[in-house]
């Protein structure tokens, strides 16, 4: 084992690697109990989502630690479950079951482009900025989420949304909860996010807000119920061109998502460790094939997509530096199946805070864009507002897609757009006038 991850070369240790693995698997513990809460609102069930989680994690986690070789954990991806739930299922009307379709079917081409090396081609194609746009947007969404399930916005007849009753005890319990994860994460405590939550539960048990858990340990809930549903419910579709067209984009956004957030992922990750070298990535090919073949396998369990999680930077600073960090991850994942009681204090009230300060994370890319250059502002901006405001990822995407070209071309500088840019133009405009 020591040969083959070559601990002596990255001057490591089983105990090194092993504390590496433990405090990334506390900085991602959150995906757990976040995931189903997601998840649970298109409709699926929280029980089986939740193993889902932990198998898919583990599972990509083994794949990205014995294959890829890299100190990188895989889960099932925010933003993502919320594009899954918010958007296809609840806003275009997609059963969930199709939408998992659509996950496995992007984990395959997200396979393919990677063994046919068409990636570097379509990274090129997508400036910068959009993707920093659109990693920044999402957080903004992510944390909406966050404050509508805390009651720190809610409806308003008048002007749509409001500042909620903080004299409501349970949006107290959330907005403590915010304050507790925001000083953890300031005071850099390894596994803030998880240890904000658990804080945030027992001060909601202990004033009679949460009903304690009815045990600790129990055994391992019924997978069934999401199990394969990807494939059992094609043959009652009635597949029409507007639902063919749907789950084109529905597969088209997933891809671009996850592929664009994995590649900065392993390389944000790769950089912190050291690996990086004449600014390339050692072995991305493999560390791709295992996140596209990590969301294949999630969405055949019933979970939305797997990806790299940048979390794992915790285990990186903790000393983890190969393969082996990954694979006791996966390890403790497996282990967290039997906890599953747990999950009854796990409110949509204690999520909230892990939903705004990872929207917070995702929000920093802002920093990124070039502001100072209209013709990018523009489509940059209305990818990061379009997407909270129309309560739908792909709306955003869509909205500052379609302007990109628009402003280059007028700002003199249509040559340097790339013809997938253009290609992705009427794609975009054909969602949003026809869908």
């Amino acid at each position: 084992m020591k040969n083959y991850f070559e601990f002596e070369k990255h001057n490591t240790s089983y105990k090194k690697e092993t504390l590496a693995g433990f405090t990334t698997f506390l900085a991602m513990a959150y995906i757990l109990a976040v995931n189903p809460l997601i998840l649970g609102d298109a409709g699926m069930d929280a029980n089986a989502v939740f193993v889902a989680t932990a198998i898919a994690a583990a599972i990509g986690s083994l794949v990205m630690g014995v294959w890829g070789k890299y100190p990188i954990a895989l889960a099932p991806g925010m933003g993502l479950n919320a594009f899954f739930a918010y958007t296809v299922v609840l806003g275009m009307g997609i059963d969930w079951q199709i939408a998992l379709f659509g996950v496995f079917l992007s984990g395959i081409i997200f396979l393919i482009i990677t063994l046919f090396k068409i990636r570097e081609v379509i990274i090129n194609a997508i400036p910068a900025e959009m993707k920093y746009a659109a990693g920044a947007g999402i957080g903004l969404f992510i944390a909406f989420i966050g404050m509508q399930n805390a009651e720190i916005i809610v409806p308003d007849p008048a002007t749509l949304v409001s500042l909620g009753d903080f004299r409501n005890p349970y949006t107290f319990l959330a907005v403590f909860g915010v304050i507790v994860t925001a000083c953890l994460m300031v005071l850099n405590v390894k596994g803030g996010v998880f240890f904000g939550m658990v804080i945030t539960a027992v001060a909601g048990m202990l004033f009679g807000l949460i009903s304690p858990p009815s045990g600790i340990i129990s055994s391992i809930p019924s997978l069934a119920p999401t199990f394969g549903a990807a494939f059992t419910h094609l043959g009652e579709v009635q597949w029409t061109t507007e639902m063919i067209l749907q789950l084109s984009i529905v597969v088209l956004t997933f891809l671009f998502i996850d592929f664009f957030d994995t590649a900065g992922t392993l390389y944000a990750v790769a950089n912190q460790a050291g690996f990086i070298k004449d600014n390339k990535l050692p072995n991305a090919g493999r560390a791709l094939l295992s996140d596209a073949s990590a969301t294949s396998v999630g969405a055949i369990l019933g979970t939305s997509t797997t990806t790299a999680y940048v979390e794992s930077s915790a285990g990186v600073a903790a000393g983890g530096r190969t393969g082996f960090t990954a694979i006791v991850t996966a390890g403790f994942f497996l282990i967290s199946l039997f906890f599953s009681p747990l999950l009854e204090v796990v409110t949509s009230h204690v999520t909230a805070a892990a939903l705004i300060i990872v929207g917070v994370l995702m929000a920093s890319a802002l920093r990124l864009i070039e502001w100072d250059r209209i013709e990018i502002a523009i489509p940059a901006f209305l990818v990061v507002v379009g997407m909270p405001l129309a309560y739908s990822i792909a709306s955003g995407i869509a909205l500052g897609f379609m302007f990109y070209p628009i402003t280059m071309i007028l700002a003199g500088k249509g040559k340097e757009v790339h013809p997938i840019m253009y290609f992705l133009f009427f794609v975009f405009a054909g969602y949003l006038f026809f869908l």
